[in-house]
């Protein structure tokens, strides 16, 4: 898990963005490692000879884009050296000469270097300043202080270093070395780097940047030469690079040995075939005789407010540039809900909420079921956890189910087919903790919140038809939309990582499945999509969700959509959006509603049932404590932000 903190400035921070740090216990091989070294610290970096010619060419508008590049050529230059070695100037006489973990690095002298830093400095002091010049010619002293002083090439850089007998065995080969050194060298620190704070969001990006190559290089920079070991004295110090820690140390010793522990999964995507008869809809009227009523709607929020500013002032090394503006055109998010609280805690206050607005003691429960795709909890099941701290000695079931963006569709019907057997009142948790699942993925982090709804779904009295019409379940597709949205992905550290392209592939096949099936279904002399009066949809992405149904034949005024404030919140988004249709006016009465989903794991389904404004139990307040990012409204509520209109953005647009 990779958490947010809330800096002494109020500000949420995520380390992951800008720490560098990388799992490497799920890598194997030097292949692996460096396919994800090539695409987070090379595939956007430019070189010394790039930032020169751009620099010659009058490329630079102003000083923040001369930054960005410098940041992110430094970061190339410690794309091994940080996420896998501390470094450490050592006497050389106290240097372990046979140690297997203690090495050092092998370096070329850096050719034309001297222009590139004389350009560099030149072209600064002509730029105009971009957003602040104080701020930024902080950054520059920081960032130009290492890159000033840089000594070697950085081209060919190998991730395992020679260990110091090898390298003795290296004559003439070169390495760092410091004809002094002060153990007492200032070096910032983690906790000011996530400290770090500046007005303008890309600046105080790029100040988390600099002053975490600045500890770096915990040395005398300036004083630095590079040697072979044959001309270093005693007295003198050489850089020693030590694993960072046991995982690191563990990978290096199965890169030089060249063995792996584990071969790596061998999958060949294979042809998908259609079912030998498509699946109908279930009539839920028809179909079952107990007929189920919704009798409560409650939702527990994140209490923190991530608005597109926090993501723009954590933006990573990695990312490409872009702006808080450009992430709402896209997605139409402006911001997303964080919770410091475990997706168990946010499943609880919805569930009590839930019970206490139906009017139902914990004793009356049949079944509990928990949809997720987030919970780090596996035994007991979310389901059963929440059973006990409900007070609920025993269930006919309790259950999670790991149906993602179609979360509530599937719970609903599973509720419903409880409901045959129980005949009485089934507790249906949609929860979702993302924030500490996300690292530096910028896809991720764009669009994904923490969130979690619960709905009381109850026998309707005797002669009562209920309010759940169809149900309807899908799953699976081909082998590129089944692995659209992966988490845990090892290829990315581990993080849930959304791939863009297929995403819409899968949503498009499935929108467009949900209206022809509900387009053939006649209903009050026309069909059901003809008699629906609102279309509350899971809020993947509105630029795209838009886009989509209008190509199936709706037009966006149908659409009802919180993502502006809140996210995308996967199973939880639904329900957190007909609570908001409630709280917005917009469902105002009694109202019959198409509630299509679907996401990750190739899912989808829908619901057709009447939504009555009436079952929307009272939100609670904000949690003593919680922090609201600044531009919140005081209590931590995220304000409202006004629709934002789709584009005709392709899905890379659209996802980033």
């Amino acid at each position: 898990m990779k958490p947010f903190v809330v800096n002494r400035h109020g500000r949420l921070v995520f380390p992951a963005t800008v720490l560098g740090e990388l799992d490497v216990s799920v890598l194997q091989t030097l292949d692996q490692l460096s396919a994800v070294i090539s695409r987070d610290f090379e595939a956007k970096a430019p070189t010394g000879t790039d930032i020169l010619e751009r620099v010659e060419a009058g490329s630079y508008p102003g000083r923040f884009e001369l930054l960005r590049d410098l940041g992110q050529n430094l970061f190339w230059v410690n794309r091994y050296s940080l996420p896998l070695y501390d470094k450490r100037p050592t006497r050389w006489r106290d240097v372990p000469r046979n140690r297997s973990d203690v090495f050092l690095p092998v370096l070329t002298p850096w050719q034309d270097g001297d222009r590139k830093v004389a350009a560099v400095e030149k072209a600064y002091r002509e730029l105009p300043a971009s957003f602040d010049a104080a701020t930024e010619d902080r950054i520059f002293g920081l960032l130009f202080d290492v890159f000033g002083h840089r000594r070697h090439h950085a081209t060919e850089l190998p991730a395992v270093k020679p260990t110091v007998a090898e390298l003795l065995a290296q004559p003439g080969a070169l390495t760092f070395v410091l004809p002094e050194h002060d153990p007492d060298y200032p070096v910032f620190g983690t906790a000011a780097v996530l400290d770090a704070h500046a007005d303008v969001p890309e600046l105080e990006a790029l100040l988390r940047w600099a002053m975490v190559l600045h500890d770096q290089y915990p040395w005398d920079r300036s004083r630095t030469e590079l040697r072979p070991l044959s001309e270093v004295g005693d007295d003198e110090f050489v850089v020693t690079f030590h694993p960072r820690n046991r995982d690191v140390e563990a990978f290096l010793e199965r890169a030089r040995s060249g063995s792996a522990t584990r071969p790596a999964a061998a999958t060949t995507p294979v042809e998908a075939k259609p079912p030998v008869r498509p699946y109908p809809a279930v009539r839920v009227q028809e179909t079952f005789a107990v007929k189920p009523r919704i009798e409560s709607l409650a939702v527990a929020r994140g209490e923190m407010v991530c608005s597109n500013e926090d993501v723009i002032r954590n933006a990573s090394f990695s990312w490409s540039p872009m702006s808080a503006s450009e992430i709402s055109r896209k997605t139409g998010i402006d911001a997303r809900r964080y919770s410091a609280r475990d997706l168990e805690e946010l499943a609880l206050d919805a569930a009590r909420d839930a019970l206490a607005h139906a009017g139902r003691e914990p004793e009356e429960i049949g079944a509990v079921l928990v949809a997720t795709c987030t919970s780090t909890r596996l035994i007991p099941s979310v389901a059963c956890w929440l059973s006990g701290e409900l007070g609920i000695l025993q269930t006919h079931a309790s259950a999670d189910i790991v149906a993602a963006c179609a979360g509530m569709p599937y719970g609903l019907s599973e509720a419903v087919r409880l409901l045959q057997e129980v005949e009485r009142p089934i507790l249906l948790v949609c929860a979702e903790k993302f924030s500490d699942k996300i690292g530096g993925v910028r896809t991720s982090r764009m669009i994904f919140g923490d969130g979690a709804a619960a709905m009381v779904v109850a026998p309707a009295p005797d002669g009562d038809a209920g309010d759940v019409e169809l149900l309807q379940t899908y799953a699976s597709g081909p082998w590129s939309q089944v692995n659209s949205i992966i988490w845990p992905n090892p290829e990315f550290d581990n993080d849930i990582t959304v791939y863009g392209p297929q995403v819409k592939a899968l949503a498009g096949r499935y929108l467009t499945q949900m209206i022809d099936e509900l387009g053939a279904m006649p209903a009050d002399g026309g069909s059901v999509i003809d008699t629906v009066d609102l279309i509350v949809p899971h809020q993947a992405n509105r630029t795209m969700i838009v886009d989509l149904a209008e190509k199936a034949g709706l037009r966006e005024e149908q659409l009802y959509f919180n993502i502006a404030d809140v996210g995308n919140v996967s199973s939880a988004s639904i329900p957190l959006a007909l609570y908001d249709a409630v709280r917005d006016g917009v469902v105002d009465r009694p109202m019959r509603v198409f509630a299509p989903g679907f996401g990750a794991g190739a899912v989808g389904g829908y619901a057709v049932f009447t939504m009555d404004p009436a079952i929307v139990a009272p939100e609670r307040a904000v949690p003593a404590g919680a922090t609201a990012s600044p531009g919140t409204d005081g209590d931590g509520a995220a304000p409202h932000y006004p629709p934002v209109p789709p584009t005709s953005d392709n899905v890379e647009a659209a996802f980033g």
